[in-house]
């Protein structure tokens, strides 16, 4: 052990010497290093200790050089207690006073022999170390090496010796190796792990990886007589680290979508050609099946005796794939000769670093594959069976033709690793293809497949699903008859994607059917669809604590209009739900000012119903918030873009509608998208008569026979009995039980209604009277005649209607005047 700068009192022996060289302190470590306890010591000479004639001159001139403030050191024999003899490193302390009496300490280590080297041991050393080392002169020439470096390059000693890096191996990067030798011995600083790709020339075809490090040589006076350089062969290393950042970069490669072909070309793709020369992808049908490619399922095709793969990808070196036998969606049914379907099932890889196409298993079983391997030179193969979660999903080939390096072991496991990889994302593709073809099926299934506006209204819809990436949106739409020739529009948009958003969509949708049904305003059909919107909230955060559970619904918007014919006014209602846009026959277009409305789901705030007139041939838009967002995020700009594109003009309203969609969302977006176009019509004075009723029951009598008239005059004589049956029973109620003024309504639409208006907000109620009961009967009778009525309230009281079919003939020809009138 060498000499140290300073005392390291926690290792070193130590004692304490007075003036007198009397021992008055012993430690641990001098009883361990001399074998003496400190009761044998301390209060006796340190002279004893010592293996060597006293020199009292000596210790003279150490004692003067401490009490100076400076110390000593040197080479002492001690004497050890079993009589051994120990040269020991010894230094001397300064002097220092304890309780006012001159004191030294000393501490000492014993001195080790130092182990000398031969020459010949020096000599096998650098000849045989498994590093390779050379030496150049100046010129970087070489004037000696080991074995090891012969070997690493495959050129003998002889050939070398006097040559130059750059003149024996001119492909192993010899002039930027070179280049650094100059550094090395222009700036004297050594360069250390310079790692290069190199071959030999033992082993042309296998591409070799070498660390290089290199350092001055200097002689005695200081000049640089050349440069050394260590090499080892670190290709293993290289290879792994390799290996592992293909790893890692084909984590960001594959799998980019929620796509099992996609992600399949995907794997194919990043193996060739930085692993193999030839890849190929079969999948099992059943996990094609989700992507719905009916075209590659046939059932008239007799039924597969075992599991039945599809080329999924495939990806050559060669132009036009000229290798493969199968292309992408053809059946395939290719396992290596010699295995059966159990090496998809619990099979491991399979290695061929040698394919022979002469081979007779593979002549009888592949005869037209083999002969694709002899003619392109296929001659090393890989194959791993694609199986996640305990679900198998196909069977991975690789092949190498024009690299002449054969697959090893370790690609093997890369082979795997990329493998799996690949076959964790295809089954996220399939589970998610599954469920979001369920959930748009479902919401396809829950969204109205035809609508009609009567004669009220021209609609068309247009409705386009959000990314698949995104899931699937809760957006709805609707169109509801309601009487009086009426008709209800809403469109609405569940917060959220997926099963639950199109499951929640499906009963807001029933939910404001019902509530139409009713006759309730757009204000207090909101007010209403509020508070269910609660009540489901409420009871899934009660499933989800129960169940653990993220699926909960959490709110929406809505917008909610009613058009009437007759008046042409628009009554309607939003809760968080962008305005609708008016386009003018003229082509002028603005969105309807109107209170906006707290969403679906917050509860405690009130809703506010606006309504406008519009002019017959009006276009009334309702749309949800994906059709305006846009990729720019900018709702402002979206308005104005769907306000520019709707006053287009165009006769065709569906074709108005597609357009609109595809020029305002031309990709996929993260939301869905729909619009609902209405073109209003108005009915004319003929279709509509209405008289003031006194409040009188002989007025009865005359406004039954004005009625009868009427529909006579309609051309609907089959109706007229029924009609004064239900005239009378409505008007003689509300004589005996509402309050006047009271207003009696014909109006021919696609049914003939009959209404009867008072001021009175007592709503009806339908009895079934009992035999010896005098009244009672009225409600009831006109439920059997009618074929629907109901009550709908207004701010001057109530309305009390009746519906009855028209007869198809009469239908027909009444829908012609209507279109007339129209017109």
């Amino acid at each position: 052990m060498g000499p140290r700068d300073f005392l390291d009192a926690s290792s070193d022996a130590a004692a304490v010497v007075s003036a007198e060289g009397v021992v008055i302190g012993w430690t641990r470590g001098a009883e361990a290093l001399l074998g003496r306890a400190a009761a044998e010591v301390v209060g006796r000479p340190a002279a004893q200790l010592l293996a060597m004639r006293a020199d009292p001159a000596r210790a003279a001139g150490v004692a003067e050089r401490c009490r100076s403030g400076m110390g000593w050191s040197g080479l002492i024999p001690v004497r050890h207690r079993d009589g051994r003899t120990l040269v020991v490193d010894l230094r001397v302390s300064a002097a220092f006073r304890i309780d006012g009496d001159e004191c030294f300490l000393l501490s000492a280590r014993e001195r080790r022999p130092q182990w000398a080297v031969g020459q010949s041991v020096l000599d096998g050393f650098l000849t045989r170390a498994p590093i390779g080392m050379a030496m150049m002169d100046p010129e970087l020439r070489y004037v000696w090496l080991n074995d090891t470096l012969e070997s690493f390059g495959g050129v003998p000693r002889e050939q070398r010796l006097g040559r130059r890096l750059s003149e024996l191996l001119p492909g192993l990067q010899a002039s930027t190796i070179e280049g650094l030798m100059r550094k090395v011995l222009t700036t004297r600083e050594p360069v250390t792990d310079y790692e290069y790709l190199g071959w030999s020339w033992a082993d042309p075809h296998r591409q070799r990886a070498y660390s290089t490090s290199f350092f001055p040589l200097v002689d005695a006076d200081d000049s640089v007589t050349g440069v050394c350089y260590m090499v080892s062969d670190v290709t293993e290393r290289w290879n792994a680290r390799q290996r592992l950042s293909m790893v890692n970069e084909a984590g960001t490669r594959i799998g980019t979508t929620l796509d099992v072909l996609r992600t399949a070309q995907e794997l194919a793709d990043f193996a060739v050609p930085r692993f193999a020369d030839f890849a190929v992808v079969d999948l099992l049908e059943p996990v094609l099946s989700t992507e719905n490619h009916g075209t590659w399922l046939s059932d008239a095709a007799p039924a597969p005796t075992g599991p039945v793969m599809r080329r999924a990808a495939l990806k050559t070196i060669r132009d036009g794939n000229p290798e493969v036998v199968a292309h992408i969606g053809d059946p395939v049914d290719f396992l290596p000769p010699a295995h059966g379907i159990d090496l998809l099932i619990n099979g491991d890889p399979i290695l061929i670093p040698e394919l022979d196409p002469e081979d007779p298993l593979w002549l009888a079983e592949q005869p037209e594959r083999t002969a694709r391997i002899r003619e392109f030179g296929l001659y090393s193969l890989i194959l791993v069976p694609m199986r996640a979660r305990n679900t198998v999903l196909g069977l991975v080939a690789f092949a190498r033709s024009l690299n002449p390096v054969s697959f090893q072991p370790d690609d093997v496991l890369l082979a795997q690793e990329l493998v799996a990889r690949a076959a964790v994302c295809v089954d996220n593709a399939r589970r998610y293809t599954r469920e979001h073809t369920a959930a748009v099926t479902l919401q396809r299934s829950l969204l109205p497949q035809a609508l009609t506006g009567g004669t009220a209204l021209e609609v068309a819809s247009s409705y386009l699903p959000a990314d698949a990436s995104d899931g699937v949106g809760g957006d709805w739409f609707d169109v509801i008859p309601l009487s009086g020739a009426r008709v209800g529009l809403v469109v609405g948009d569940v917060v959220g994607h997926g099963l639950t958003a199109a499951a929640s969509m499906g009963r807001l949708r029933t939910a404001v059917q019902t509530l139409a049904d009713m006759e309730l305003p757009p204000d207090e059909l909101l007010a209403h669809l509020d508070d269910l919107v609660l009540r489901l909230g409420e009871e899934e955060s009660g499933s989800t604590a129960s169940q653990d559970s993220t699926a909960t619904f959490v709110g929406a918007t809505c917008l909610y209009a009613v058009y009437d014919p007759v008046t042409r006014r628009c009554t309607m209602a939003r809760a968080g739900h962008p305005p609708p846009v008016v386009v003018a026959p003229d082509g002028r277009a603005w969105f309807a000012e109107m209170p906006a409305g707290p969403p679906l789901g917050l509860g405690g705030m009130a809703f506010e119903a606006t309504e406008i007139e519009l002019a017959e041939n009006s276009l009334f838009g309702l749309y949800t918030d994906g059709l305006i967002e846009g990729a720019d995020q900018d709702v402002e700009r979206g308005m104005g873009r769907l306000r520019a594109a709707l006053a287009s003009p165009c006769a065709d309203l569906a074709t108005l509608c597609t357009a609109t969609v595809q020029q305002l969302v031309p990709v996929p977006q993260p939301d869905d998208v729909a619009l609902l176009l209405a073109r209003t019509h108005a009915l004319g004075a003929d279709h509509v008569v209405s008289w003031e009723v006194p409040a009188d029951p002989a007025a009865v009598a005359e406004v039954r026979a004005r009625a009868a008239h009427q529909v006579e005059a309609w051309g609907y004589e089959e109706l007229a009995i029924t009609t004064e049956l239900i005239v009378s029973e409505l008007v003689t109620n509300a004589i005996r039980y509402a309050e006047p003024p009271i207003r009696l309504k014909l109006l021919r639409d696609s049914r003939l209604t009959c209404e009867v208006a008072d001021a009175s907000s007592t709503a009806p109620r339908l009895r079934h009277a009992r035999s010896m009961d005098e009244g009672g009967r009225g409600l009831f009778l006109v439920a059997q005649l009618a074929h629907r009525w109901g009550a709908r309230y207004t701010g001057e009281g109530k309305i009390i209607w009746a519906e009855q079919e028209i007869p198809r003939e009469e239908g027909l020809s009444s829908g012609s005047d209507r279109r007339t009138a129209a017109g």
